[in-house]
């Protein structure tokens, strides 16, 4: 087999010597190239000036890092006009002039730089058997040429974070090609309308609710159509109805109780009032063996001792930080004890399931029967299935010799509403009444039973959504109009905001062109963003995206 085929060189050169080198694998070739060319006027050279070895790292093979010393010639140009008297033999393009690297080492190093950023990189090319340095990887990716950009009809424009809340960048795609065309440093509207202009061909703008593009793309391409984002449409609905369901809260919880109260009998209501005076079966738990008690009264007393400690120390005037310390406690566990201005009782833990729960209820009613023989109780539930111990059953049973009050709690009836909350309700509202399942169907027709103006937002909000999945735009008007009518001021806010884009929310109610296209380039960019581990500067990040594999 012969060697240059495996290693994937060029014609031009041959293999002389290979050999292991410093654990590198190092390949000797000369240059047969015939008669070099002069690199500016491209005449073939007939006189050598001198001979030197030109050393060159390339691909990785089998793990190995590979090294080639390529013998080269310096030629004298035999033209007398050219500016070039002697001239360094070319192997373009399997390496570039002065470059120490092969072109696909260089290539290889330029996608990893792409695709792990800097600090992931350098581990990701070890591991290759690649030398590098993170400063390389991320001078490869600076280097990438930006592509012009092409005439552009359909623009998407959204925003995206460098810091929520402090920083903020814009992201512009073509809804076309589905391609990222550039980032801004900013979301302000004279920066995108700066892009714009320079653009005169878009016809289209797609964007979210935001002022600063809605004028940005005004100033910038009047010319086009603005398109507003059907998903921030409907997420500014879905802000108004929740605030309208929470200010409502009150006359759905009180109807709702009215209405549950009236279908329970008055016996009833007494033995609820009745059970709520005793604890309740679910958190019966067996007295605690002696040793179990013994070791938790230790470790109060302990506790209680610490507590003294603190707060001797604290009246000799000492600091909260010199008290931990001495104490050998947290300082935040200092300020609690301070400030509660009592002994904090440590919280008792909450009962574990046991294999004595299923037969409680049974054991209690047997007991107040008048059978209060343990081992008796035991062989009656052992003949239903309980797999626990005879001990278990009589510490059970301590508590009700004690004469604890204990009783089977009398459950309200559940009430859909009981634990109403718009945050959650709001999503029945706006969903498909297809997808709601049987429980959630229920707790819907009770919010609307409950409140007349639920009902109505419910009717508003089910007939926008079928504006908004159909398209019909032209339908936007009528139910404007019924909006008004009804004279709910949380929905009015939301009218006044539509009225104010317009044009924007009727073409984004009947074009097809929506943002989701644009929201998942931004979510491309943020993995990308992270992976800098918030560490990069905006025109690295811009290389990433605009370059993104």
């Amino acid at each position: 087999m012969k060697v240059k085929p495996v290693l994937a060189l060029p014609e031009g050169l041959e293999v002389t010597d290979i050999e292991m080198i410093d654990e590198v694998l190092t390949i000797t070739a000369v240059s047969t190239q015939v008669h070099p060319c002069c690199p500016l006027c491209s005449t073939p050279a007939l006189r050598v000036h001198s001979r030197y070895t030109r050393q060159i790292t390339d691909l990785p093979c089998s793990g190995q890092q590979v090294r080639l010393l390529v013998q080269v010639r310096k030629c004298f140009c035999q033209v007398p006009d050219c500016a070039r008297k002697i001239f360094m033999e070319r192997l373009t393009p399997f390496v570039q002039p002065w470059a120490r690297v092969t072109q696909r080492l260089y290539q290889i190093v330029q996608i990893l730089g792409l695709a792990t950023g800097g600090r992931l990189g350098i581990r990701v090319t070890d591991r290759l058997g690649i030398q590098t340095t993170r400063q390389t990887i991320l001078r490869r990716i600076m280097a990438l040429p930006t592509e012009p950009v092409g005439p552009v009809s359909e623009l998407g424009i959204d925003d995206f974070a460098f810091r929520r809340g402090r920083k903020f960048g814009t992201i512009l795609v073509d809804m076309q090609s589905h391609k990222v065309l550039d980032l801004l440093p900013d979301r302000k509207a004279e920066t995108a309308k700066a892009w714009m202009i320079l653009h005169p061909e878009i016809d289209l703008v797609s964007r979210d609710r935001g002022g600063d593009y809605a004028a940005g793309a005004r100033e910038g391409a009047p010319q086009a159509t603005q398109v507003a984002d059907r998903f921030h449409i409907y997420k500014n609905l879905t802000e108004a109805v929740e605030l309208s369901l929470a200010r409502c809260r009150a006359e759905i919880r009180k109807n709702a109780e009215a209405a549950s109260c009236q279908e329970v009998s008055p016996e009833a209501r007494q033995a609820l009032v009745e059970s709520t005076k005793a604890f309740p079966m679910k958190t019966w738990k067996p007295t605690p063996d002696p040793c179990t008690e013994r070791a938790r009264l230790t470790r109060r007393a302990q506790r209680y001792d610490r507590y003294q400690q603190v707060v001797a120390l604290h009246v000799q005037g000492f600091e909260q930080a010199e008290i931990a310390r001495r104490v050998g406690l947290s300082t935040r566990t200092i300020q609690k004890w301070l400030k509660a201005g009592t002994f904090p009782e440590a919280k008792r833990r909450r009962k574990r399931q046991s294999k004595f729960d299923p037969y409680a209820s049974y054991v209690l009613k047997r007991w107040k029967e008048g059978c209060k023989n343990g081992s008796q109780l035991y062989r009656e539930i052992k003949e239903k299935g309980y797999t626990g111990t005879e001990r278990q059953v009589h510490r059970f049973l301590l508590p009700l010799r004690a004469q604890l009050p204990l009783a089977q709690t009398v459950e309200a009836p559940q009430t859909p509403v009981q634990d109403f909350s718009a945050t959650e309700a709001v999503w029945l509202f706006v969903r498909n009444p297809s997808d709601l399942d049987q429980t959630e169907q229920v707790t819907l027709a009770a919010v609307c039973q409950a409140s007349e103006t639920a009902r109505t937002i419910y009717q508003l909000v089910q007939e926008f959504r079928q504006i908004l999945h159909h398209r019909e735009g032209e339908k936007l008007d009528d139910w404007l109009e019924k909006v008004r009518a009804s004279q709910i001021c949380e929905l009015q806010s939301f009218v006044v905001g539509v009225e104010r884009d317009k044009a924007a929310v009727v073409a984004g109610l009947t074009l097809p062109q929506n943002n989701g296209l644009v929201e998942g380039k931004v979510n491309k960019l943020k993995l990308i963003k992270r992976m800098g581990y918030g560490r990069a500067e905006f025109p690295l990040l811009r290389q990433r995206v605009l370059h993104a594999l």
